[in-house]
Order: C-alpha cells, then structure tokens, then sequence
C-alpha cells in the first residue's frame, strides 16, 4: 500500500491542479522545445531511491535534470545534468527522485542550451514555479559544463545568466510502505529510511535481560569512555563487526598519553570504518557520532521520575547518542555500496562526554600528526538528533520550574527548533561559512518538504548574548533552524580546531530534554516525548511514528550533503 501524510496529499492536489499552468513557459524569450514533447518513464517515480528513468523526446530539445543523479561511465553521485535529446531519441538517467518530497521539476530548452534558471536555496521548486514568470533573464542561474573525458554526463555551475524562457515538466513521486501510519509506515522505505533507523536504535538499547552479556543486557549498555572498560570494549566489538559486515575497512583506534609513560588513554578509543576513494583517496569525507554515554556520578543511578529531581549518569544513553550512532551506522551501511570521488569515513567517537577526548586524538594525533598527507574535506556529525520536530512540544515527565536552555530558547516553548549548526564560524550576525548554509538549506527546502518549517538565523542588530532567542522569535519561532554557532559542544569542535574543518551538525534539545544524562534516557522515554496524539500539531501521531519521521528527516539531510561534498567539497571561508 502508500501511505501518505495530510500535508502530502494536500500538495499532491495542487500539482495535479495546476499541472496544466505549470508545464508552460517562464521567461521572456521564445523557443521551440515544450515540455508537451518530452515523455517520461515511469510516470510515477519511487521517492528516495536511485532508479532508471527514461526521457523520451518528440521533437529536439535539451533537459535540465536538477536532482542527484549517477554517472554510468564513473559510478559516481552527481548534483543536477544537462542532456541533449534529438527528436524522436530517448536517454535513460538514473536519478534520486527526493525522499520526502511529491513531486519533480524538469526544465526543457532548445537543444544546446547552455544557461538555465534556478531556485533560490531557501525555496521549493513548487515555489519557484509560482513566482518564476516574473523575473527576467539575470539572476540566479546556472550554466552546463561538459563532462570530462572519464564522465557521461555534463555538469553544471552556477551563473549570473539564466537563459532566458524554459518550459516546465513535473513528475509526481510516492514513497511505498507496507507497515502502518503508527509504526512509522510514512518513512520506511527508500535507499535510506527512518524505520531502519529505529530497529537499529531499539537492538542497541535493547532492555532485554540478558545474564550471557557483560552488561547484562540484549542492548549495549554502561559504554562509559572507553577502552578498559568490558561494557564499552564489547559494544566495540559490535560496531566493529557491523561495519565489516557493510565491506568497510575498519580500524579500532586507541590512543595514548604522550607523557613519558605512555599510559593509554581510557577515553580515547574510536571504531572507523573506512571505504577508500577513487579519484582523491588523500581527502577524506567523515561522517561521525560519540558512542559514549555520560558516566555515574554515583554508585547508584536513580531513575529522577521515580526520585523527582535529577541527579547525573545514564546506562543506555538512547538520545545521547545512540541514536546519532544508528544514523551513523545506517548511512555507513548504505554508502559502502556506493562508489565515491573521495575517501569515506564512519567513526564512532570514545570519550565524548569526557571532553570530545575520542575526536581530538583522532584528528589531532592520526590525521594531522601522523597523516599529513590527509585533507579532512568536510565532517558531518549527529549527537542528540532525533526529539524534537514533528512531536517533543513538551515532555510527558519536564522540568517543573522551566529556564532558558543554553541555546537561548525557553524550555517551555511550544515548539522546539531542530537545529542544524554549521562552523567554524565567530560572529553572530553574518554568514561565515555561506557554502555549507546554503546546501543546507537547499537540501532541505524542496528534497525535505521543510520550505515551511525552515528559517536560516542570523542575528543582525541583535546581541551576542541573546541573538538566537531574538532571531527565533522574530522569525516568528521556525520548527527547523539552520545556522552557525560560535560555540561547539560535541566532536565538531575536534574538527574544527584542530583541522579547520567546516563541519554541519544535526541536534535537539539539550539541557531542556528531562532525561539528558539521566538513566531515563531510554528508546520508551524518547517516543514518550515525541507522541503529539491529543495534542494541537495539526496532524496526531503516536510517538513511534514521529520519532521514525525525525530519524528520517535527520539522517536523508545527512546523506544528501555527503553526496553534495563528495562531488564538490565546502571549504573553509573564515580562513
């Protein structure tokens, strides 16, 4: 069966209403190529999958193709292509129809054609097709590039010049499931799905007893720092044969102290899966998360919804961070199948909740000191991901006497931001790293279907102090938000300073989340937050289905900025 949100069908009547207007002409110059020519198989595409897709023309043309598509002759993931069409030929492309989106937009030009038209990065394609007819033939573009000697297909860049008029072609897209609505069924399918997510988060927070284990559970739990201790060294073993299972090299990496003893460092033991490059094996592409979980103060942990006040320590550690580790192990999964320009890496960080310990020994001591050679092109990293949009407007068991968390934003918010915080970056009120903010935003405007819940802040004429709280209100409070922060509180900051990295990060509630370092932390706790059913979100859900819907959003974003920095690395603006 397909199953599809409210909001989904919704946007599924107006394409359908409109396709007519939609598939004529934007622009003010002439050209004999329509999109009425062009034919395309299958005229329903499966969303967030690469798949064949055939163009068919009848009379000559060219088509712009702004999505990611693969290149046959290099294996490789490529952003938008341009193709000539003779009358009466065909092509067939393999494209990644957008995993959360309805619809697709394909341009048809003259044969030839070199410049093209394009969003801006904070909107849909569907928006860009309402406004488009009135701008003219400067401005936000692109211009074709030919492919090289290795590659099929032409590349583009962007351009000041636009081409002038094009004609419109959209293709709708569903996303199958066989489950129900309840279990997440919206976002379980697709090259990458929210579903596999979870069942991978539930094996490693699994509360099943278990008395064969050494922390006497089905899950992994008592991962605290690193090596040393038995839990943490056999939930290492597992990490380390997942990713083997996946065809990754993997490399355990534990570091020592460098005074003259050479003690080792408990928290300093790391698992990397690494799938080599094929064209830039030296530039590496690192997509990470802690595996660590906050240690006991205290002998006795105490569950604070039993004790009513929170004390510090966790055993299992669902949202810190297990979940960043199933995102990263999923991604891992599905990435080593998929040829690369650039060398993949998947790390699992130690000793994050010492101090990103973990992190900075890998990036200080293996890569800078050991590893010169190794450019470090961009880092994706995901800790604390996966409570927040489109559930967790307020905790079943939250703080009674609600504050400012240190992100600025009052803990009893009716909507708390997701956040996806981009560095290095030192001030407040402009844009220092515009690449990485703007794939950001176009990944998640129109691929997402998150045009309406985005806002990019930056905080002009506001403080230093409060710029983020300011901003975010006056942008009227945005579920997801997309900026740089002048601060790093996970393995980021290893990356940043040590490599000068520009990194993106993927994050939820901190402070404000109940059971941050608590023992409650726990997979039940984590849908417990994200249930909206009763509640006023405009659409009711249970906990499961929105927590497999965050987990999805969070980690197709993910993916597709890899795809995008695989092809064309962010560098370091701010240097």
């Amino acid at each position: 069966m397909v199953v599809r949100s409210r909001g989904s069908i919704a946007l599924l009547l107006v394409v359908l209403m409109v396709s007519a207007p939609l598939s004529g002409c934007f622009g003010e110059e002439e050209t004999e190529a329509s999109a009425s020519s062009l034919s395309i198989t299958p005229k329903v595409l499966e969303a967030g999958v690469f798949q064949q897709v055939e163009l068919s023309a009848k009379a000559g043309m060219s088509v712009f193709v702004p999505y990611l598509v693969i290149d046959p002759a290099t294996g490789f993931v490529q952003n938008s292509t341009v193709v000539d069409l003779p009358s009466g030929s065909s092509i067939t492309l393999e494209v990644l129809a957008p995993p959360r989106a309805d619809a697709m937009v394909l341009m048809v030009g003259a044969k030839g054609r070199e410049h093209w038209p394009i969003r801006d990065s904070n909107e849909s394609w569907m928006t860009w097709m309402m406004h488009d007819g009135d701008k003219g033939d400067a401005g936000n573009g692109i211009v074709r590039v030919a492919h090289g000697e290795n590659s099929t297909l032409d590349t583009v860049n962007h351009s000041i010049q636009r081409g002038g008029r094009v004609s419109v072609k959209t293709v709708l897209s569903l996303r199958p499931s066989l489950i129900g609505l309840d279990q997440g069924g919206a976002h379980s399918s697709g090259l990458l799905h929210g579903r596999t997510v979870y069942e991978r988060l539930f094996e490693i927070t699994d509360p099943a007893i278990s008395i064969f284990d050494v922390d006497g559970r089905e899950g992994y739990y008592d991962r605290w720092a690193g090596q040393g201790n038995p839990a943490y060294e056999d939930a290492a073993m597992y990490l380390i044969d997942e990713m083997e299972s996946f065809g990754l090299e993997v490399m355990a990496h534990r570091f020592e102290f460098t005074d003259i003893f050479a003690h080792q460092n408990p928290e300093a033991y790391n698992i990397c899966g690494y799938k080599w490059g094929s064209e830039f094996v030296n530039e590496w592409l690192v997509f990470g998360a802690h595996f660590d979980v906050a240690p006991p103060a205290n002998a006795v942990i105490l569950d604070p919804h039993t004790t009513g006040s929170r004390t510090y320590g966790t055993r299992v550690g669902a949202y810190d961070n297990s979940a960043g580790t199933s995102m990263v192990l999923e991604t891992a999964r599905v990435l080593a199948q998929i040829e690369s320009r650039r060398t993949m890496v998947f790390c699992l960080w130690s000793g994050e909740e010492g101090g990103t310990r973990g992190s900075d020994y890998w990036t200080d001591e293996y890569v800078r000191q050991d590893h010169p050679e190794v450019t470090v092109t961009n880092y994706i990293n995901l800790d604390m991901a996966g409570v927040n949009w489109p559930g967790g407007g307020g905790a079943p068991h939250g703080d009674p006497d609600p504050q400012i968390d240190e992100n600025g934003y009052p803990k009893d918010s009716e909507v708390w931001p997701m956040r996806v915080y981009i560095g290095p970056s030192v001030e407040h009120d402009q844009i220092n790293q515009p690449g990485m903010v703007g794939i950001s935003n176009w990944i998640g405007a129109d691929a997402l279907g998150l045009e309406q819940q985005m806002g990019t802040l930056v905080g002009v004429n506001q403080s230093a102090d409060t710029w983020k709280t300011d901003t975010w209100l006056d942008m009227d409070r945005p579920e997801i938000i997309v900026y740089e922060d002048t601060t790093a509180r996970s393995d980021h900051a290893s990356f940043q300073e040590n490599l000068g990295t520009v990194t993106v990060g993927f994050g939820g509630l901190v402070d404000g989340y109940w059971c941050y370092h608590q023992t409650c932390d726990t997979l039940e706790e984590m849908e417990d937050w994200m249930g909206t059913t009763g509640k006023d979100y405009g659409e009711e859900n249970t906990g499961v289905a929105n927590l497999v819907n965050s987990l999805d959003l969070i980690t197709w974003w993910a993916l597709m900025i890899f795809f995008h920095c695989d092809e064309t690395p962010i560098i370091n603006e701010y240097l």
